[in-house]
């Protein structure tokens, strides 16, 4: 009988040696290191890591001469729907999404009608599910007249967590005051992002602005503008002992504020803020023109520093489309914000090839760094269990970004004709190879994330 019950135990714990798909003969990146293994995937998780030769599968992918990085996750974009669709929408923006090699999003709330409520939550599920090409969450718009209800909100099925504007938004997504600010931290149980720019501050300094001038747009959303609103937000997230996360932070005075308060704030910077300066307005001009700004290349260093001291936990793109139109309207009346999602992974692996980046590092930012922070469910680690989301890269293909390449429906990017080295070749998404060699392949079948906290 023992022998039995050993035999019987012994094929259960025998490896499965037929697959649906395998990623054969790449380099895996992952928590344990940098290696060649193989990747065996069933009914869409990862089911064995290793040596795979001798196994089957009804589909075969070679990676020889790839990496395969955990499927990226970019944790602040903005697709515009319900909205001003005609620059992007959940389609459009997921189709940019995984030709860049992102596999999973999180939505902004600024759409109209704002989501601020479970039914405009439910609203945009619903539209998602199965109609974007990634996996999605959304971002819910924290308010006065909502904050109450903050931890039933922050819990609903699809939602990344409780998002506050405390600078640069209008109507009631604004919330400027301290006692709005400390009314959602009474009550979030989730980790809740801001916008961290101070309101008073902007209006006083609306004088700063040149008119034909977009050189003039980080004078008047000066460095006291963003760490004089960082200062308040830590300060309330003390007093209510909740968590915070600071997104697009820009200035070298935040960075040195905030890696003395990591017990409380996590922090985001965007890939346009460690790769362009204020000296780029010359050529760019309103293209690179964001809330908050590029700046002068002293902060583009401190982001840097900030980063390899490890005070930075993520990058997030800010994708925030508008129509070239739209865009050449003359400062201030141009609108703030560019497109991102797509070029996140080649614009980091070019960084990664000059050495100002490890490829390691590069994963802790863009999978398990969002998947730590906020909880999420199955995805971040290639780890048998988990979601089969993977991120393929050819880190020697040297490419030149084009308008020509951009899927969002604004149909361009501040990196026209910038020449990178290291490019996203394929974007797996829960087990469905979604994009390979700049192909779109199959239908959409993105679903909600799923987060720890919520469950």
């Amino acid at each position: 009988m023992q022998s039995l019950v050993r035999n019987r135990q012994e094929i259960r714990r025998a490896p499965v040696t037929s697959y649906d798909i395998i990623l054969r003969g790449g380099t895996l990146v992952n928590q344990d290191g940098v290696g060649a293994r193989d990747v065996g995937v069933s009914g869409g998780k990862i089911a064995r890591i290793g040596d795979l030769s001798a196994a089957s599968a009804g589909e075969v992918v070679d990676c020889r001469g790839l990496h395969i990085l955990p499927g990226v996750i970019d944790s602040q974009v903005h697709f515009r729907e319900p909205g001003p669709v005609h620059k992007e929408d959940l389609q459009t923006g997921s189709a940019a999404a995984v030709l860049g090699g992102v596999t999973a999003v999180f939505e902004m709330p600024n759409t109209n009608p704002l989501t601020t409520t479970p039914e405009a939550l439910a609203d945009k599920v619903l539209r998602a599910t199965a109609r974007m090409h990634c996996d999605f969450a959304f971002w819910v718009g924290g308010t006065h007249e909502n904050a109450k209800n903050a931890a039933e909100l922050e819990r609903l099925p699809g939602a990344a967590g409780i998002k506050v504007f405390m600078g640069s938004s209008t109507g009631s997504l604004l919330i400027a005051d301290d006692d709005g600010v400390g009314e959602v931290l009474k009550h979030i149980r989730r980790r809740a992002a801001f916008h961290s720019e101070d309101e008073a501050r902007l209006n006083a300094r609306k004088g700063e602005r040149v008119a034909g001038d977009p050189a003039s747009h980080p004078v008047w959303r000066d460095e006291l503008t963003a760490l004089t609103s960082t200062k308040r937000l830590i300060a309330l997230a003390e007093k209510h002992r909740a968590r915070v996360h600071v997104l697009h932070v820009t200035t070298a005075e935040e960075i040195e504020f905030l890696a003395g308060h990591k017990d409380v704030a996590s922090v985001e910077v965007t890939p346009h803020h460690l790769t362009l300066t204020a000296d780029d307005y010359a050529r760019l001009g309103t293209l690179i023109q964001m809330n908050p700004p590029v700046r002068a290349p002293r902060h583009r260093d401190a982001l840097w520093d900030g980063l390899v001291q490890g005070v930075v936990d993520v990058l997030g793109s800010d994708h925030a489309p508008h129509t070239l139109e739209e865009k050449a309207k003359p400062y201030p009346d141009s609108p703030s914000g560019m497109t991102g999602v797509q070029t996140l992974v080649p614009t980091l692996l070019d960084h990664v090839n000059s050495g100002r980046l490890t490829l390691q590092r590069l994963v802790d930012l863009t999978s398990a760094g969002p998947a730590r922070l906020f909880q999420i469910a199955g995805k971040g680690r290639i780890a048998r269990g988990y979601d089969a989301d993977f991120t393929v890269v050819d880190l020697n293909r040297v490419e030149t970004i084009s308008n020509s390449w951009i899927a969002s429906r604004c149909g361009w990017t501040p990196y026209d004709g910038k020449t990178v080295k290291g490019w996203p070749v394929g974007t797996f998404v829960r087990g469905a190879r979604v994009m390979w060699e700049g192909e779109i392949l199959t239908p959409a079948t993105g679903r909600a994330v799923r987060f720890l906290e919520a469950l």
